[in-house]
């Protein structure tokens, strides 16, 4: 478990670093840049406590599956950002000036995101075990 769990929250990290690099490209940084944090290896690395619930949606239909997904990321990322708040005083992420946020610690027009790192968390995980 203990193995899963720094996987999972080292392949977060590639992956946000490579989202945060695609969108300094579109800002016009040719260096493309991106950045994480490593307060998101246990985030991203709590993916390994839904594994049995991707054992138990499996045999549902792909957008089910993946809206599943979605809003139990929704709710990981609202909650471990509410708590890195309240504990150290400081979210990785701040999405207070964005247009879907909820108190800025969500983007509800990063659903569709979520729903395909969902999805692909999905495949890691079928591919591990």
């Amino acid at each position: 478990m203990i193995k899963r769990f720094l996987f999972y929250g080292i392949a977060g990290l590639v992956i946000e670093i490579f989202w945060t690099a695609i969108i300094s490209a579109m800002r016009g940084d040719k260096k493309l840049t991106g950045n994480t944090s490593l307060l998101m290896i246990p985030i991203y690395g709590s993916v390994v406590f839904f594994e049995p619930l991707c054992l138990l949606i499996a045999n549902m239909p792909f957008i089910l599956r993946g809206s599943v997904y979605t809003v139990c990321i929704f709710a990981a990322e609202y909650f471990s950002g509410y708590a890195l708040e309240g504990i150290i005083g400081v979210c990785p992420w701040d999405y207070s000036n964005c247009k879907y946020n909820i108190y800025g610690l969500i983007r509800l027009d990063y659903a569709p995101c979520w729903f395909a790192v969902g999805m692909l968390y999905e495949k890691i995980f079928h591919y591990a075990i």
